[in-house]
């Protein structure tokens, strides 16, 4: 998911959903069906509020809102190689454009539309929806996997470069220039997401065990997590924190890990504790070892999980801030949105607070004796209430569009301030207009 931050296709385990997604700062979750596609706001824990409902399409298998804005752009399988934009408030098409094959993803932010098919990328500046860029002859992508940074003013977007081994392609929307090639993984890519800056991107393979994060636009190896090591497994959510100090992975299993961003310091040449000991022997060890054994054993392991309650069903998961608080959201195809408090400073089981349905009234579930099992009995009042220098939540993304202070935005890229679908002076302009191959735009 990506969410980045979604899980997109036909849903397993349930005949109503067909995908699951968050916008650009999880504020928001969509979700498609058999018969149209619901958005819900996620500003609080107790209730799930249903935005707009909207049940004319049938077969929804994608659906991407731009940020808190009434844009919504839809895909359904009664149509699979038309892109629809709407302004879901107005009840007003925006416009339409029509592909040479089935759209498998699309991803969005302020200032580029990206659309994603098996062999070929598109890229449109979402300002007028005009095409700017086709990337032809991409390798094979059956999943449509890419990723773009919600970060205008480092607008990067990722995609597979090999459809053999797990190469990142990193490509400028800015520039319309190939930035880095990333060698990632051995195995193919199963999955790629941003952070919220642009600044790091994390990537894991169709083996599902390894975890990395790469420095952009420089393509250097940061981090490196092990999810595990007994079982392939198949990704299904790959998401930042919005203050990038999280990395949140689920799969078809029932485990969501959760991982801490951090280096740990160095230990002193003083410790002469068994784990200190053992420590110098681990890395004087790794020295020798073949690399694979000593990249196993320098590798850190999760800082948080989740046991989930079920395992088998498609899921998307996110990290934000609810109510000043740090919560992990799963959304699964289930139908059903679970919402998890997690401890930033200790990390350890997250605690699930509330369950709602995503297919009922939007009002919350009662939590079952099944989920009551589960829970730790360990108060999350004592992560609000420890003093610690580190903060208790993780902060959000800006209002801003992701730009930094002092940055100086090009005004021909650029409309003056956030994007604001619900002002008279529409962005992009609310004008019907029909889209067909590349240069059949008005």
């Amino acid at each position: 998911m990506e969410p980045s931050s979604g899980a997109g296709g036909a849903a397993d385990g349930s005949g109503d959903i067909c995908c699951l997604s968050y916008n650009q700062d999880c504020t928001s979750l969509a979700i498609g069906m058999k018969m149209g596609y619901k958005l819900f706001s996620l500003s609080s824990v107790e209730q799930l509020d249903l935005v707009h409902e909207n049940d004319d399409l049938s077969d929804v298998y994608i659906v991407e809102r731009l940020f808190s804005s009434s844009l919504v752009v839809v895909v359904s399988h009664s149509k699979p190689r038309q892109m629809n934009v709407f302004h879901f408030k107005k009840g007003t098409e925006i416009c339409n454009y029509n592909y040479s094959g089935n759209i498998l993803s699309i991803r969005l932010n302020r200032q580029r539309l990206v659309v994603c098919l098996e062999e070929s990328v598109y890229i449109h500046n979402i300002k007028d929806m005009k095409l700017l860029r086709t990337l032809l002859d991409t390798p094979h992508n059956p999943t449509g996997l890419c990723a773009l940074s919600i970060n205008h003013s480092n607008s990067y977007l990722a995609y597979p470069g090999s459809a053999s081994v797990g190469e990142i392609m990193v490509y400028d929307a800015n520039t319309l220039k190939i930035e880095c090639t990333i060698p990632a993984h051995d195995s193919p890519l199963a999955a790629i997401a941003f952070n919220s800056t642009g600044t790091k991107l994390s990537s894991a393979s169709e083996k599902g065990t390894v975890i990395r994060v790469f420095s952009i636009p420089e393509g250097q190896k940061l981090y490196e997590f092990r999810r595990g090591m007994k079982r392939y497994v198949n990704i299904s959510s790959l998401v930042f924190s919005m203050d990038s100090q999280f990395l949140c992975v689920s799969s078809n299993t029932e485990t969501v890990h959760i991982f801490k961003l951090e280096h740990l310091p160095e230990r002193s040449e003083e410790n002469s504790s068994w784990s200190g000991y053992m420590g110098k022997m681990f890395m004087a060890a790794s020295t020798y070892l073949p690399s694979q054994v000593s990249d196993m054993m320098n590798q850190d392991r999760a800082f948080a999980t989740v046991r989930l309650t079920f395992a088998g069903h498609k899921n998307a998961c996110t990290l934000v801030t609810i109510q000043k608080l740090p919560r992990l959201l799963v959304s699964s195809s289930s139908g059903h949105l679970y919402i998890y408090n997690l401890d930033p400073q200790d990390g350890g089981e997250c605690v699930l607070i509330r369950k709602h349905s995503l297919l009922g009234s939007g009002k919350m579930d009662g939590v079952g004796e099944g989920d009551m099992e589960s829970l730790s009995p360990v108060s999350y009042a004592a992560t609000v209430a420890r003093p610690s220098g580190a903060p208790s939540s993780m902060a959000g993304y800006s209002e801003d569009g992701g730009a930094l202070r002092g940055e100086l935005l090009p005004e021909h890229e650029f409309a003056v301030g956030p994007v604001q679908l619900d002002d008279e002076k529409e962005f992009p302009p609310i004008s019907l207009c029909r889209g067909g191959q590349k240069d059949d735009w008005p």
